[in-house]
């Protein structure tokens, strides 16, 4: 990792909102394409899942979900779990940011993909009692969208569909099927 990319880490947990920001920006764009210094932070990112900063929480669940394509040991497989839980979190802000960005991690690969999905699709069904969950709903379909615009994979926009389908609700059952039109 170049001293650059070091400084705009750092930049993104300093006290200046505008610095933070701009690097958190900086962080996501790098981190959208492959690098090759992701396990020299890796370690540090999964410790920050559970910092006591929500923003820090956001930010580090985030650029993790943007360097599984950076990960050819697969640590994301063990440590999914961990990122998954930010997707949970008190700060319901906190929780929709990691969530809208697990995407992310499916495209990384096939065992990646499937994870991502099955996860995705258990909360769909079972979290019927979260606290908003029209809304993570939409954001696990939007997530099918965007993993299936990215990897083309007809199972993803079927298994949304089929998701869709069980929402007994007409207008939420139509908001949610306006995402895959």
């Amino acid at each position: 990792m170049d001293s650059n990319i070091r400084l705009e880490f750092e930049k993104s947990k300093s006290g200046d909102k505008n610095e933070r920001y701009e690097a958190y920006h900086n962080i996501l764009k790098i981190t959208d394409q492959k690098v090759d210094w992701a396990y020299e932070i890796w370690d540090q990112l999964v410790e920050d899942l559970t910092h006591k900063d929500n923003h820090q929480r956001s930010r580090v669940a985030q650029y993790l979900a943007n360097l599984a394509i950076s990960d050819p040991e697969m640590r994301m497989m063990k440590d999914f779990s961990k990122l998954w839980e930010v997707t949970y979190d008190e700060k319901f802000v906190t929780a929709r940011h990691s969530l809208q960005s697990i995407w992310k991690v499916g495209i990384a690969g096939a065992a990646q993909k499937e994870m991502v999905m099955e996860y995705m699709v258990q909360r769909f069904k079972k979290g019927a009692d979260e606290k908003n969950f029209t809304l993570i709903r939409n954001d696990i379909l939007q997530n099918m969208k965007n993993l299936y615009d990215h990897l083309n994979d007809g199972s993803i926009k079927q298994t949304a569909l089929d998701l869709i389908d069980t929402i007994e609700d007409k207008k939420y059952q139509k908001k949610y099927m306006n995402i895959f039109k």
